[in-house]
């Protein structure tokens, strides 16, 4: 055997091997295939952080007196359920004159292998001539061209150092956090455990926040005047909002709402039968492109908007419709851009859709493949490209319900590229009446576009491609025109507090995260790149913050529990804000880009984390952490068998 082709799970692993020469031998743990090369496979990762007890039997008490649990060396040990397959790749690799690197195309599917080939003892001069395999789609001819495009493995290693340093610094934070804090709820009478994570703790942070500002939120009453001018319209009457003047501003609160209902009513008096002279004129024809092709966080708030699917649900789809039916790309991107070299498969696609799709059928058929959108673009494409349909058609396997769904959604967003822009007509008129000033605007939709492919199915709700109501009709006037106030409405309004968060506006808010960045330059680093969390793992926060009792759903909403709030009153705000996370997935990512290293990463975690620790045990019960309720039976685990997630 000369050439070993180490796949992340054994769908991939099969898919290689079906591009590579029959016959095939199957054998416990790989494929054997006809010019020698061996085909085998990781279950998910073969390898885990050892516990505490296995640097030290004494941690297996858990021990504030310990912390900070610090390793001098890093101990990897197999899983339990993955340590037969471990046997057989250690072997292949030993036998093998060649290696390929197939794990996913992300930081995980990088290190996942690289980590197992350095279990192994790999030689430096053998894994120096390691190639990299880059799969994002499961078909045939896609793995046949991925084979023909190897590259050095050693071209990733920062990919893999940047993974390796979130690991052990989850591991860090998230094990000495969690006993110091469960620990101090032990104090105060709480049996649970209080898991504390790097993205997890920083997300109920969020919803408890959320929460607690419905409860405290009181309504103020605040007023708005429209003024009715009469124009030369069908309507004989254009409708203008007054814009409170400068003078205004003590009856205003802080979003500029006017508080005084006697100042309103006296506006209104005073406009009344008055000229209304034309200050400003506008009207544009403006346009808005189709949004770009799903990442797999935008795609799962679109589902859970329509479907009310839970982000995980809507990633398991995406499993099966990779793995299972090939019928979409590598589900796990957090891209939302295609590669130049790929629109020449777009008819192939476009055929596969009509043939999975029925109700897309007229939709492909109204498809122009001459229109090339800004999604193909080479600079925004890294290890992998937006979620999009292959050219795979069903034959006789059908689909689920929710599988139907979400391959919809998917083939639709990629659609809209080969369709025009939307058109509309914007307009703005601004009047002065008795020194104050209105403005009334309105957009018409011209030409729908891509949004004609909004009407072949039911319209979720504020997704990123829904479609907006038109406003009335704005007249053209000219500057200076003088027309006649004719009536003025005056609204009386209640201030609304904020809503719950649901599965999707969380996933909004941790993609999104510079929202909720206390610090001003971070968030100017953050707006446009690094989330909370990663495409991969989000679902999995959000199920983990519910099965360890900090999060609970109710019908859509996500809301914090007693215990959740408790421990988000007892850490340190660092802790509950996303500022911390965020900072450091913008290391990580400096990492990837050989800006930083892996120890001036780690250094500085590992020196905070005492200061972290000394918070937790000045002696001091936080009231937040009293009288909790007791902690469901789920919870009461023996501490020793606990793992950390981040």
């Amino acid at each position: 055997m000369t050439r070993l082709y180490i796949a992340e799970k054994p769908s991939l692993g099969r898919a290689i091997a079906d591009a590579l020469p029959k016959p095939h031998s199957k054998q416990n743990g790989y494929i054997q295939c006809a010019d020698g090369s061996v085909v085998t496979w990781c279950i998910g990762h073969l390898l885990e952080q050892a516990d505490p007890d296995e640097y030290d039997s004494r941690y297996k008490k858990w021990n504030s007196a310990d912390l900070p649990i610090v390793p001098d060396q890093w101990i990897l040990k197999p899983r339990k359920t993955s340590s037969k397959q471990l046997t057989v790749v250690k072997k292949l690799i030993k036998s093998s004159n060649e290696i390929i690197h197939a794990g996913d195309p992300d930081r995980e599917g990088q290190l996942l292998v690289d980590e197992v080939i350095d279990y192994c003892k790999v030689p430096k001069a053998k894994k120096q001539t390691i190639s990299r395999l880059l799969i994002s789609d499961l078909n045939l001819s896609a793995v046949k061209k991925a084979l023909s495009q190897l590259k050095s493995n050693q071209e990733f290693v920062p990919l893999s150092v940047s993974a390796l340093a979130r690991s052990r610094a989850d591991w860090l934070y998230g094990m000495n956090m969690t006993r110091a804090y469960t620990l101090l709820g032990q104090k105060a009478g709480y049996q649970g455990v209080l898991s504390v994570g790097r993205v997890q703790t920083p997300v109920l942070g969020l919803v408890v926040r959320r929460d607690q500002e419905i409860e405290n939120f009181v309504a103020k009453t605040y007023y708005t005047l429209e003024a009715h001018v009469a124009v030369d319209n069908p309507s004989g009457t254009v409708i203008a909002k007054w814009k409170p003047s400068k003078a205004c501003e003590a009856w205003q609160d802080e979003e500029g709402r006017v508080l005084n209902r006697q100042l309103v009513e006296h506006v209104a008096k005073k406009i009344a039968n008055q000229p209304a002279t034309v200050t400003l004129t506008e009207h544009k024809t403006s346009k808005q492109n189709a949004p770009l092709p799903y990442s797999l966080s935008a795609l799962q708030i679109d589902a859970s908007k329509r479907f009310g699917m839970s982000a995980q649900q809507v990633l398991d789809t995406c499993q099966g419709l990779y793995e299972k039916h090939k019928l979409i790309t590598y589900p796990r991107s957090d891209c939302r851009y295609l590669p130049k070299g790929h629109f020449s498969e777009a008819s192939s696609v476009l055929s596969a859709i009509s043939n999975n799709s029925q109700p897309l059928q007229s939709a492909v058929q109204g498809a122009n493949t001459a229109l090339r959108s800004k999604a193909w673009n080479d600079a925004k494409v890294e290890a992998h490209h937006a979620i999009i349909p292959t050219s795979k058609s069903l034959r006789s396997a059908t689909l689920g319900k929710d599988e139907a769904n979400v391959y919809q959604l998917i083939a639709r967003q990629y659609l809209m590229q080969f369709y025009p822009a939307a058109e509309y007509a914007e307009a703005r008129l601004g009047f002065e009446i008795e020194g104050g000033e209105f403005t009334a605007k309105g957009k018409t939709l011209l030409s729908p576009g891509w949004r004609s492919l909004l009407e072949r199915a039911s319209k979720p709700q504020n997704s990123s491609a829904s479609n907006e109501p038109e406003s009335a009709f704005i007249p053209k006037l000219s500057v200076g025109s003088a027309h006649l106030c004719v009536g003025s409405e005056l609204k009386e309004k209640l201030t609304e507090p904020p809503k719950h968060f649901t599965e999707a506006t969380l996933l909004q808010a941790m993609t999104g995260i510079s929202r909720f960045v206390q610090d001003t330059q971070l968030k100017k680093i953050l707006r446009e790149t690094d989330g909370l969390g990663t495409e991969a793992t989000r679902a999995g926060i959000l199920d983990l913050l519910v099965k360890r009792g900090l999060i609970n759903r109710k019908g859509k909403s996500m809301l914090s529990t007693p215990a959740g709030r408790g421990l988000i009153g007892a850490l340190p705000e660092q802790s509950t804000f996303p500022d911390m996370t965020a900072h450091w997935e913008h290391q990580l990512q400096n990492i990837v880009e050989k800006k930083e290293s892996y120890s001036h990463f780690m250094l500085p975690l590992t020196q905070s984390l005492q200061a972290l620790i000394d918070q937790s045990s000045n002696g001091t019960i936080p009231e937040s952490l009293r009288n909790l309720p007791p902690a469901n039976a789920t919870f009461r685990k023996k501490r020793s068998t606990y793992r950390k997630r981040s």
